[in-house]
């Protein structure tokens, strides 16, 4: 069992109406959407969360690289993380499981500092280290 963490903050949603087709809305009204079901090949009328999952971890590894950067004593001059979440059935076990793929691009250094760089963003990223070891989470690292 992981360390549980020592928790600074708490974000709070409330999830109504018919699960994916329904209402999502944190506590603080900054987020406050209608949800719609996937549907591959047609375009999206709402959103869903899996985008709401990758926007998270985006935002989250791009902020994850400046930490690692700093610690391995790196300069980047500019990050950019596309994260790119599928879900699908998982085969004999039953129900649906996820995927992630990270598209991470850095500025500013070679193609193995950026390697190295990501690498230690991964160690540290709290989205990298939650879906660790339950989902697959493929990185990509390329530069600029």
């Amino acid at each position: 069992m992981p360390d549980k963490p020592t928790v600074f903050y708490t974000a709070t949603a409330l999830a109504t109406g018919d699960g994916r087709n329904g209402h999502v809305a944190t506590d603080d009204g900054l987020l406050d959407l209608r949800l719609a079901t996937p549907k591959p090949f047609k375009k999206a009328e709402r959103t869903n969360p899996e985008q709401l999952f990758a926007a998270g971890y985006s935002a989250c590894f791009n902020s994850a690289i400046g930490q690692a950067a700093k610690s391995l004593k790196v300069k980047v001059q500019d990050s950019q993380v596309t994260a790119k979440v599928g879900i699908g059935p998982i085969g004999l076990r039953g129900g649906f499981g996820l995927a992630v793929t990270l598209e991470v691009t850095l500025s500013g250094v070679d193609e193995e500092t950026a390697r190295a760089v990501v690498a230690k963003a991964h160690e540290v990223c709290p989205y990298s280290n939650a879906t660790r070891g339950n989902i697959e989470v493929d990185v990509h690292v390329s530069v600029a």
